[in-house]
């Protein structure tokens, strides 16, 4: 009877430690699932080389873009170029003739060439573009080194730079002299890039200059080391009648520190948009957004610090680009898309 009470002891000792054993294993290898908004986001293989049209030397297309360009080159798979262009408007014919594969251009101007409006009535309207993102705000910005310029009505009978000929700085002028009531007879118009107004304005050669691009901008902050320079700020009567009669642009603050003024300049803004031709891989889209918006804290230009997921998918009158529609898709976004 011993050997018998012996026996199943050692028995139920052996299923005891066979059943702590087999518990345990999958404790083991079990392991939360990942949420399925992660399942494999990353930067996308086959990237391919891209050239991204930006805007002049002075501006903030082009610093920003060689910023971004190269964060992207360096990240993903997709190698990008940012190079000099004559800004917006070249910018979308480059892309529809394939000289470009990505650009840089205001949102008004984006507007009018995929309406075929404005600059865009003659030659007509564009579509073979889709958009990747809204970056930032562009103030338009007067720039005078006269302090006795106070306010856009000063400007009659002044020589002022009104962008070049058929820009988008060129109607964003037009659009404002007009609220106040004045017209291109109204002022000596000249038609100059942002470093040309700039040096025109140290020589000078003009009075004021307007000069659309984010705040502050390389042509102005150069123009600052040596000069006092003046921002012409804008009233809420005017923003408001100018808002109503052309609803892309936006009220701004620019701040004085972005020049070293003595206040702060309101004027208003379009939005800073890159767009790229539709027959761009998807991949290549998704890895510029991945590569910018992936590494904030790594891109080094103070524009980095504008940049917002929530304003990048903004854009509601040009669709998205596939590729940018997936990358936003992943991060709970859903973009219009054709």
């Amino acid at each position: 009877m011993k050997k018998i009470l012996a026996l199943l002891l050692a028995a139920v000792m052996v299923f005891a430690l066979c059943a702590c054993g087999s518990s345990s294993a999958p404790a083991a290898t079990a392991a939360p699932a990942a949420p399925a908004a992660d399942a494999g986001f990353g930067p996308k293989d086959g990237g391919s080389k891209l050239t991204f049209t930006t805007g002049g030397e002075a501006g903030t297309y082009f610093a920003f873009g060689g910023v971004m360009s190269q964060k992207v080159s360096e990240v993903t798979s997709t190698s990008v170029t940012a190079i000099t262009s004559g800004g917006s408007k070249a910018n979308i014919e480059a892309l529809e003739m394939g000289d470009a594969q990505l650009g840089f251009t205001q949102s008004d101007v984006m507007s009018y060439g995929y309406t075929g409006a404005r600059l865009f009535a003659e030659t007509g309207a564009v579509t073979t573009f889709s958009t990747v993102a809204s970056l930032y705000m562009e103030q338009v910005q007067i720039v005078t080194l006269n302090p006795d310029i106070k306010s856009v009505a000063d400007l009659a009978g002044k020589a002022v730079s009104i962008g070049a000929a058929g820009s988008g700085v060129y109607f964003n002028a037009i659009d404002i002299l007009g609220v106040y009531g004045l017209t291109e007879d109204d002022i000596k118009p000249t038609y100059q890039s942002f470093g040309d107004s700039a040096e025109a304005l140290q020589d000078g050669q003009i009075d004021a200059a307007f000069i659309v691009a984010g705040a502050p901008t390389n042509a102005v902050t150069s123009l600052a080391t040596t000069k006092d320079v003046y921002l012409v700020s804008l009233d809420d009567e005017h923003i408001d009648a100018l808002i109503a009669s052309s609803p892309y642009y936006s009220k701004n603050i620019i701040p004085a520190a972005a020049y070293g003024l003595d206040d702060d300049v309101t004027t208003v803004a379009v939005g800073a948009v890159v767009i790229a031709a539709d027959d761009v891989s998807d991949a290549d889209v998704y890895n510029f957004l991945y590569g910018v918006f992936e590494n904030l804290d790594n891109l080094a230009h103070d524009k980095a610090n504008e940049l917002s997921l929530e304003f990048a998918s903004s854009v509601t009158d040009v669709p998205y680009h596939p590729g940018a529609a997936a990358y936003f898709a992943d991060k709970g976004i859903t973009v219009p898309t054709k």
